[in-house]
């Protein structure tokens, strides 16, 4: 049996709460493209996305740990798709559209520059006189216009809502600039999704690498109110040191305790609002998702915690100086000499001007190739 485009559209008709994207309602594209004949319009924007350049690259792009400092710490693209499958999983429990949330998700970090926040913050400071840096800007860039893999338009000439989703993406660090995409109104909720599945995928699994890095000890965590919760769930007095079986079915009641959360508090929320439509939803002044108030002040401290004692430590602060050297260096040596640029993006100059082609070629860096590039700029003994 082969099942259409039109059939899939009929699937979602019955399957989706009256609140989630339909793909045959969406916007349309800035192009004329001819929808596929058995993918939704979200399906093949989720395809798009991950066939890109900029996809591939964040599986050398940081989260917290360089690569360098072992392979089982997270990347921006294992955060990626722990994001994406935390995403559906919250869209199909509340009926949302779970393709347009996936490529949401999938495409939210895909502007980050090497070595994650360090990164973004030395490259705003270096741009601040010509326009800043902003990942979520550049992942806008990159799936309109950056990349090159079509001949009819450029970037990937995805649908109205899933860039909207990738405009409006917010959490604690990322503030969104709406600017042409109905500014007035909330992001639709595969959008919202997007946004709590960030937040949680990244506290989760930044706790995980911070426990089997052995920056943080469970000792250190004694007294925060979620991680007494978890450990009481595994049966433990007192947590002196962690099994790798135990630290897994902790980061993983951590995660199952955070999605009900967000699922119970948004469907509580959406029919508190007496929400109808996709409309009744963005016209709210309020998201309709976020944990409950017990579980937000839990979360809150989980965080804190992580920031004073994770982002903070000393080997994460060292990179991140390192990080600031290497890209300020590199970003100087170019301006002063272009001509050391690759020549396809020599060519660029023109049309984007020098400082912002410097930030498009920088951004585009995975660490490796950052230090990489570094050495043969900087360091006599490697080839140029």
């Amino acid at each position: 049996m082969i099942t259409t485009r039109e059939q899939l559209e009929k699937i979602e008709d019955q399957s989706l709460a009256p609140y989630g994207l339909r793909s045959k309602d969406s916007q349309g594209r800035q192009y004329p493209d001819r929808e596929p004949d058995y993918r939704t319009a979200f399906q093949r924007d989720r395809d798009r996305i991950l066939h890109t350049t900029a996809f591939r690259r964040l599986e050398y792009k940081t989260q917290v740990f360089i690569n360098y400092e072992g392979d089982y710490f997270r990347t921006r693209l294992t955060h990626t798709l722990e994001v994406a499958q935390i995403g559906r999983t919250l869209a199909k429990a509340l009926g949302a559209n779970e393709e347009l949330v996936e490529a949401i998700c999938l495409a939210h970090d895909l502007g980050h520059p090497p070595f994650g926040h360090s990164g973004e913050v030395v490259l705003n400071r270096l741009m601040k006189d010509y326009g800043g840096f902003d990942h979520n800007k550049q992942s806008f860039r990159i799936v309109t216009k950056l990349e090159e893999r079509y001949p009819e338009f450029p970037g990937l000439n995805l649908t109205w809502e899933v860039r909207e989703g990738i405009v409006k993406h917010e959490t604690e660090y990322d503030v969104s600039d709406a600017q042409d995409y109905n500014p007035g109104l909330r992001g639709h909720l595969e959008a919202q999704l997007a946004n709590v599945s960030d937040e949680l995928a990244y506290t989760a699994h930044d706790l995980d690498d911070g426990l089997r890095s052995g920056m943080i000890t469970p000792a250190m965590l004694s007294g925060i109110e979620l991680w007494e919760i978890l450990i009481q769930n595994l049966g433990l007095k007192e947590a002196g040191s962690l099994t790798d079986l135990q630290r897994h079915r902790l980061i993983r009641d951590l995660i199952g305790m955070l999605v009900t959360d967000a699922v119970e508090s948004a469907d509580r929320r959406i029919k508190e609002a007496k929400v109808r439509s996709v409309a009744d939803l963005q016209k709210l002044n309020h998201n309709v998702t976020g944990y409950s108030e017990d579980m937000h002040r839990r979360n809150r401290e989980l965080k804190d915690f992580l920031y004073a004692n994770l982002y903070r430590h000393y080997r994460v602060v060292r990179m991140a100086v390192k990080a600031e050297r290497i890209l300020t260096e590199l970003f100087n040596a170019y301006h002063d000499e272009p001509d050391m640029l690759p020549n396809s993006f020599q060519e660029l100059i023109e049309q984007r001007g020098l400082e912002r082609t410097l930030c498009d070629y920088l951004a585009g860096m995975t660490d490796r190739y950052a230090i990489q590039e570094y050495q043969r700029l900087f360091d006599p003994n490697i080839k140029p």
